[in-house]
């Protein structure tokens, strides 16, 4: 049976960027992904949003890690040749009426520390984007867009070049304890493995489940 220091389950844009931050520190990193190509779920089913982190609590760990990962994922996407846009979003409101909740999601997103806020008239809409109509909108420019699909192929690139392993149709199958950590029974094989990390999206809880987590599924 195959030995490993870390084993991630789950192969979409957080669990290869998790293998790649463990590959640069740690030796014998295993990935193991279900289906035959790495992203295949969430992680290129969506917009590809770079989000700025207006929306979260003050204080929260989401507004900490959103404001952080927005400027931390332009940074990787322009050092390896991921596309993306930096293209600001603006947030419109139709009439006054809707002025509060605009000022109120400035003076939110100021407080998690994001910067270049500010509110534009109509003229300035038209402007910026001449197929909306909006009586005012708040102007986000650190908000992007990024090629989902070849985030996740980039993570995965780097991972393997720090020495990273990731298997694909390796549905995992059965985790236990075993004297070395824990034993990991997958389509593939199998491996023991001193730390496991459950990054399997959607499935997580199945994952779990596997180890007596009782978590519900909603």
């Amino acid at each position: 049976m195959d030995q490993a220091n870390i084993v991630i389950i789950g192969g979409g844009v957080v669990g290869c960027a998790i293998a790649r931050a463990c590959a640069m520190r740690w030796s014998d990193v295993f990935l193991l992904e279900a289906l035959p190509k790495l992203g295949m779920g969430t992680s290129s089913r969506n917009s590809g949003v770079i989000h700025s982190g207006i929306y979260y609590p003050p204080g929260s760990l989401k507004a900490r890690h959103c404001l952080r990962g927005n400027q931390l994922t332009y940074e990787f996407c322009a050092a390896h040749g991921v596309p993306h846009r930096h293209t600001g979003k603006l947030v419109v409101a139709s009439s006054p009426l809707e002025l509060p909740e605009l000022t109120a999601l400035m003076e939110n997103g100021r407080a998690n520390g994001v910067e270049g806020l500010r509110i534009i008239d109509r003229a300035t809409i038209h402007d910026r984007e001449p197929h909306v109509e909006g009586y005012q909108a708040l102007d986000v420019p650190s908000t992007g867009i990024v090629a989902s699909e070849d985030l996740v192929k980039a993570y995965a690139r780097v991972a393997v070049d720090h020495g990273a392993h990731i298997v694909t149709q390796a549905k995992v199958e059965r985790l236990g304890a075993s004297l070395g950590g824990i034993r990991v029974v997958s389509a593939a094989g199998e491996i023991e493995t001193r730390c496991l990390v459950n990054s399997a999206g959607l499935f997580s809880d199945e994952v779990a489940a596997m180890l007596g987590s009782k978590m519900a599924r909603n």
